[in-house]
Parts: structure tokens; C-alpha cells; sequence
């Protein structure tokens, strides 16, 4: 009986491809990479809209920046104006006030100087027109009296006198003393200021402690 010798042809299969190829299926194919052409056009719009967004962000910086300069220098031009009217009418009001100072001033001398020809008329000529003193007052000396028949305190009775270019009585001579008392009067204010105790005083109390 004859033997027959059977050969058999193996192959042996590189590892690492082996590796490969069970991990291809066991994952799938890979997706084939996105293809430089289409990304780039992409990345440059973005990259350019980006800085036409910093390049407009500088614009109006710019702009707010001058708006605001120009605004802050008109601002302290107004304030300038504003403290030049304020002095110019800080000495517009005190060269009123001196003038009007000055005009009372020669409006009383004019007036006593015209009372007392006024006067000297008077006494030459009793008939004359001029009289020394305006309606309702009445002459003794060098001055003219109004008797005030409306009650008042004495502060307000100072500024209805002062209103009038006068002032309270202010017993200086015997003559004025004999004046008033013969006018019989019995609340009266004078240009002494009241006392806490006493509202009214005897005449020649108060004639006597002046004197």
C-alpha cells in the first residue's frame, strides 16, 4: 500500500493590518476630510467682518470723543459768560445802590434847602403859596411833623416814617417838647425804642433824661 503526501499552502496575514481592518469594521469608514477650499472662504469673511466691526467701533469712538469735546468747550464758554453776567450785574446793582444812595441824599438836601425859603416865604407872607410843609404837616423851626393817627407797632411806625423820607420824633429842645404836649396826645411813639416795662413814658421824663 502506497503513502500519499498532501501539501498545504498557509498564508500568514500581517498583524497590524489585521488590526486595522478589524477596527475599520467595527467603527465603519471614516468620513473624508472637508477639502481646504470650502473652509478658507469661510474663515477670511469672518475674519474681515471682525475687523470691519473694530475698524466701525473705532469710528464712533472717535466721534463721542470729539461730540464730547466740543460739547465740554461750549459748556465752560456758557459758564464763563455766566460768571462775567453775574459780576457785570453785581456792579450794575452797587453802583445802583450808591446811585440811588446819592440821589436820596441830594433829594433831601434839595428838600430842606426848598422847606426853609419855603419857609422864610411863609413868614414874610403868610398869604404866599408855598408852604413849608406838605399837606397834613405842620411846621415848627426847621422841620416839618406829621401826627399819624393810625395805631402801629413802634418797628412799623418806623418804616411808615422812613417811607416817607422822615423819621420818629426825636425830643431835642424844649420848644419840641411844648410842641407835642400841646397837642394833646395820648399813645404816641417816639424814636426811642420801647423799654420791656414801659410802653409809654411822661414827655418830660424823656426830655429830661436826654437833655
Amino acid at each position: 500500500m502506497s503513502e500519499e503526501v498532501t501539501y498545504a499552502d498557509l498564508k500568514f496575514q500581517d498583524s497590524s493590518t489585521t488590526q486595522n481592518t478589524q477596527e475599520l469594521d467595527k467603527f465603519g469608514n471614516k468620513a473624508p476630510p472637508t477639502p481646504s477650499h470650502v473652509w478658507r472662504p469661510t474663515v477670511l469673511s469672518l475674519t474681515l467682518l471682525c475687523l470691519l466691526l473694530l475698524i466701525g467701533l473705532g469710528v464712533l469712538g472717535s466721534q463721542f470723543y470729539i461730540t464730547l469735546k466740543i460739547e465740554m468747550e461750549k459748556l465752560d464758554k456758557l459758564q464763563n459768560i455766566s460768571e462775567e453776567l453775574q459780576r457785570n450785574v453785581s456792579l450794575q446793582l452797587m453802583n445802583n445802590i450808591s446811585s440811588s444812595n446819592k440821589i436820596r441824599n441830594l433829594s433831601i438836601t434839595l428838600q430842606k434847602i426848598a422847606t426853609k425859603l419855603c419857609y422864610e416865604l411863609y413868614r414874610k407872607k403868610p398869604e404866599h403859596k408855598c408852604k413849608p410843609c406838605p399837606e397834613r404837616w405842620m411846621w415848627l423851626e426847621d422841620s416839618c411833623y406829621l401826627l399819624y393817627n393810625k395805631a402801629q407797632t413802634w418797628q412799623k411806625s418806623k418804616m411808615t416814617c422812613a417811607a416817607q423820607n422822615a423819621s420818629l420824633l426825636k425830643i431835642n429842645s424844649k420848644s419840641e417838647l411844648d410842641f407835642i404836649k400841646s397837642q394833646r396826645l395820648y399813645n404816641y411813639w417816639l424814636g426811642l425804642s420801647p423799654n420791656k416795662d414801659s410802653i409809654y413814658s411822661e414827655l418830660d421824663d424823656i426830655f429830661n433824661s436826654s437833655a
